[in-house]
């Protein structure tokens, strides 16, 4: 069973993400194990510090290095994959959350402030991913994103196991349209061929309306 620890000075965020929808449901189900870990149970002195003043000047704080190694050491097992999320890491694709979920333990690292301490990222990271080309408070939103994505690539996570078939980026495609009752509303009807019944029909028509709205809307998933 995959199990995921998240490192956060903000575990309170995920109170209720952890609850909800697809996530919740595989949780009660023991499809996998998750543990919120406050990175302040690692910090020591009378105000349980976890950042200081960089280096060489400059705006902001920085996670001090001893109390996430101390965090580390205290949560790594033999096969622990440490991932710590930030704006400067490599971009999540389905492709990377598909190999996360190959990973039998998996440690979240929710930044804050400037950074974390370099020699953390050095010694003690795996890999290092970003969710989008934007900047938040903290890293924690995005260990949501990524574990949401993780959990609906466990096998039983989804009440349709072909929902993940059909799931934008699964081939490398954004997905194809989809409508549903009423069959026509404020003069706009639906595309006849999806009444045909005829399915290899329909399954051409979907990939052709794939290709289309990846070259429109994502062309580098197709030209890099």
């Amino acid at each position: 069973m995959l199990k995921i620890d998240v490192l956060t000075l903000f575990p309170k965020m995920l109170d209720g993400f952890v609850t909800e929808s697809i996530v919740g449901r595989a949780l009660r189900e023991q499809l996998f194990s998750l543990q919120v870990r406050n990175l302040r149970d690692w910090a020591e002195g009378p105000h349980y510090q976890v950042d200081d003043r960089p280096f060489g000047g400059g705006a902001g704080m920085v996670l001090q290095f001893d109390v996430l190694s101390h965090a580390i050491k205290s949560l790594r097992k033999e096969k622990t994959h440490v991932v710590y999320l930030c704006p400067d890491g490599m971009p999540l694709t389905m492709k990377k959350v598909r190999e996360l979920t190959q990973k039998e333990h998996v440690v979240l690292v929710s930044g804050h402030y400037e950074s974390v301490d370099e020699r953390f990222r050095e010694q003690y990271v795996d890999e290092e991913i970003s969710i989008g080309d934007y900047v938040l408070t903290n890293g924690t939103l995005p260990a949501a994103v990524v574990i949401d994505a993780m959990v609906r690539c466990l096998p039983g996570a989804l009440g349709d196991e072909q929902s993940l078939e059909q799931d934008s980026f699964r081939d490398g495609l954004l997905s194809f349209p989809q409508y549903t009752r009423p069959k026509e509303h404020e003069g706009k009807g639906v595309p006849s061929i999806l009444f045909s019944g005829d399915h290899a029909a329909i399954a051409k028509w979907r990939l052709e309306q794939q290709i289309k709205r990846t070259i429109r809307r994502r062309p580098d998933l197709i030209f890099n």
